[in-house]
């Protein structure tokens, strides 16, 4: 069987339900790795429950997304760096910054991010980065705090902004909500990123593929993460690869970053 890794999930949400019965379908599927991030401090101890009920399995990202950046409480970066010196395998995730939204400012954002940055680069730590709408920003803010290396989850940019980005140590994966016929340009820009620089992703529960594309169904439309190797499959199509060296491709550029 084929093994992937799934380079974004957020497996501790509970609108995917329990847990357990949710990484016997991963495995199943051939998941054997997956980055299970956090959004907020109040997400933290879920993601780290993960990470101690299944080591090897469960590579945790601790952070606070641009959505939930004027949530974040006095002493925070503090409670992060300490969470982070606890789990020396852990990343910080998800971060970034969003202009799709009007709240919480840019400016709050950008002070939360900015701060994620420094300790990604004191602690020596992978990024898992939210853009959306906000590549001026994101600029300014790396011009700023030049990051650590860095994935760019759901890379949705052009490929001029992803040439941008790589000599600052960027990475880009891909998620199967690209499969869908309106996101083609998407796939296009993956296609002339440097192929060693690709990961792939599930974004769980968000982000679903089509539904041709799903192997496992939840309510809602929601995502299940063991979409993870059929999503790979059409990919590497798009991609003009096998099935089998874009796993193998995907899953090596994922144990570089991570």
């Amino acid at each position: 069987m084929l093994e992937w890794i799934d380079a974004h999930n957020h497996l501790h949400d509970p609108r995917l339900g329990d847990s357990s019965s949710i990484i016997d379908a991963m495995r199943s599927a051939g998941v054997s790795r997956c980055v299970v991030n956090a959004t907020c401090e109040d997400d933290w101890a879920a993601v780290e429950m993960l990470a101690r009920a299944h080591p090897g399995f469960v590579i945790p990202a601790f952070g606070i997304h641009p959505w939930r950046a004027h949530l974040a409480a006095n002493g925070w970066q503090q409670r992060l760096a300490q969470l982070l010196e606890k789990h020396p395998q852990a990343t910080i995730g998800e971060c970034g910054l969003d202009q799709w939204v009007t709240s919480p400012s840019i400016e709050i954002q950008t002070r939360v991010f900015l701060d994620q940055i420094r300790i990604a680069k004191q602690l020596e730590r992978t990024l898992s980065i939210h853009c959306l709408k906000a590549w001026a920003p994101l600029f300014a803010a790396f011009k700023s705090e030049p990051p650590p290396r860095f994935l760019m989850h759901s890379f949705a940019g052009s490929i001029e902004t992803a040439r941008r980005l790589i000599p600052l140590g960027g990475f880009f994966s891909c998620s199967g909500y690209f499969l869908h016929p309106r996101k083609s340009a998407v796939i296009e820009v993956f296609k002339q990123l440097p192929r060693e620089l690709i990961l792939l992703e599930t974004d769980a529960p968000d982000m679903a593929p089509p539904e041709h594309e799903l192997a496992h169904s939840l309510p809602a439309g929601l995502n299940h993460p063991a979409n993870l190797s059929s999503i790979g499959s059409s990919v590497a199509s798009r991609l003009g690869m096998s099935t089998e060296e874009f796993a193998e491709l995907t899953r090596k550029n994922a144990a570089r970053l991570f």
